[in-house]
Order: C-alpha cells, then structure tokens, then sequence
C-alpha cells in the first residue's frame, strides 16, 4: 500500500515549564506556527521532541492537549517506539483513536544485537494487539541512536505480512548510499528522509518527502525545496537548506532549535530541556544565531 502521507513534518521540540513538565499550550501553540509556515504535517515525540525522556502518561495526555488545541490529527504522526509492547500498543492505539494520520514507531531498543525474526514479532505483536484496520505504521531507522536498525529484509517480510498497515519508513541514518539504496529496493513504499540535506535525492528517488528537525524553524525553505523540487532552482534551494542545517549543527541540536524558538519567540522559557540534555548558555546561543545569519537564514 502506498504511503498516505507525503510532504514536510517537523519532529516538533517539546517544550517544558519551570518543573520540567510538558507545557501542552506552548506545543499547542508551536504545532499552528509550523503548520502556518509551510509543513505539510507534524511528528510527535521522535528523536527531536526528546520523546524517551517523557513518561507515557505525559505523551497520551500531551496528544490530547494538542489535538484539543485545534491542531487536525489528520495532520500528526505520532512517535509510538517504547521498549515494552504493552506501552508501544497502548500509545499506539490511542494515537489510531484521536484519529492522527500515523505512528512512527521505533523498534525495541534496549536490547540490542537481536534477529530480524525477534523484530519483526516485536512489530506484529503491537499491529496485532492494536488491531485497527486503519493503523498506518512508519518504521523509524535511527540506528546510531537507537542501536537497534532495521534492515532490507525486515522490511520486506513485515509489508509482506501486514501490507496495509506498514506503510512506509523515516530513515535518518544521513547516509546519502543507504538512502539510495532504500529508495531503489522498494519503489513505492513511502520513504522519508530524516534529514532535509537528502530531500532532492529523496524526491528524485521516489519517495515521500522528509521528516526533519530543522523543519522546527526552517520550514519555509525547507518547502519552497519540497514544491520546487523539478524547478531549474531545485539544487540552488538544496543548496541554502544545506548552510542552515549546517549551522544548526554547530549546536546540540535539540538544545539549539529550542534556544532559536526562544529567541524568536522572545520567551526564554523555550530554552529549557530534560535532563539529560543540558541547555545552552547565552554564548553558545549567540554563536548559532550568528552562524545561521551567515548562512543566510531567514527567520520564519
């Protein structure tokens, strides 16, 4: 089954209050700045949203919150990877439940080393026990993260055996040749690309368009490449989406798209992150705001 969803997501950072909980109003309020700006859709809780340092109960009660907000759940793809089934089908089916257009679910990760077989009963297990004909499921590639990837031959065998509802994958290994190879060994499968430097390759190759931090404060550009993709500008547009990225990387980058929203925003609250991830200081901000204005980043 082709992928159902195409386009620009942002991975949107979450933000915390005083105490280190989840401030639902300030996500709420980012999820409407970034669907204005040009994204096509959303992900909660990926890599970039610091999913793992938030308990279950806080991620159930934050898609609530947002989706309450007035942000479509047809436009959000949710983060569901837990390292427990019971905790991945039980977010899982609540995402299906509110009605969001996807999950993005990682495999099991804290054991590491495991066969392609054990995978692909970990995925069965939660598509089995959720049971919803209109689960769309993304498999999420980050193995220099997670430790655990997922290969050509898992793929394979878990669209073989539930084609309808594994749909597609968010590969963000950066790797430009495994990227490539992705897109030729499953044409029409719906490939995302987790990083916006592979978005021409990504479109040229056939897939589906690309699921990216930097799309949290530079998702203007990172569509006007998306749309422009068989223009004759396409790889002068590559080519500026490429500087600011790489600007971006000059910081931890959770902590510095957090430190440019706050400075856009003018609230310093924004800045805050869960341990383990620290902030930045005022100087290591004022660098990153100075290397994205000479890559020529313009603020949404």
């Amino acid at each position: 089954m082709a992928s159902p969803l195409q386009g620009v997501f942002a991975p949107v950072v979450t933000p915390v209050d005083a105490g280190l909980a989840p401030d639902p109003e300030r996500l709420g309020a980012l999820c409407h700045a970034l669907l204005a700006d040009g994204c096509h859709g959303l992900v909660l809780f990926g890599t970039t949203s610091e999913a793992n340092s938030f308990a279950l109960d806080e991620r159930m009660a934050l898609l609530e919150a947002v989706v309450a907000a007035g942000v479509p759940a047809d436009k959000l793809i949710v983060g569901t990877g837990l390292c427990a089934i019971p905790e991945t089908t039980r977010l899982t089916r609540h995402a299906v439940d509110l009605g969001c257009a996807g999950t993005l679910v990682l495999p099991p990760f804290y054991y590491k080393g495991q066969s392609d077989a054990g995978l692909h009963a970990a995925y069965a297990e939660v598509i089995e026990r959720v049971g919803a004909a209109r689960l769309r499921l993304y498999l999420y590639h980050i193995p220099q993260v997670s430790g655990v990837g997922i290969t050509f031959p898992l793929i394979q065998s878990l669209v073989a055996a539930y084609p309808e509802q594994v749909v597609g994958i968010k590969d963000s290994t950066g790797d430009a040749d495994h990227h490539a190879s992705l897109l030729a060994a499953f044409p029409g499968f719906g490939v995302f690309t987790g990083t916006e430097t592979l978005l021409l390759a990504n479109q040229r190759g056939g897939g589906v368009g690309t699921i990216t931090a930097g799309a949290n404060v530079n998702a203007r550009a990172i569509r006007r490449l998306y749309d422009g993709s068989k223009s004759a500008e396409a790889d002068a547009l590559q080519a500026k989406v490429d500087a600011v990225r790489q600007a971006l990387q000059g910081a931890p980058l959770v902590a510095g798209l957090k430190a440019v929203i706050a400075h856009q925003r003018g609230d310093h609250d924004w800045r805050r992150v869960r341990p383990p991830l620290v902030a930045l200081d005022d100087g290591a901000r004022d660098a990153l705001l100075a290397a994205l204005d000479a890559a020529g980043y313009q603020a949404p």
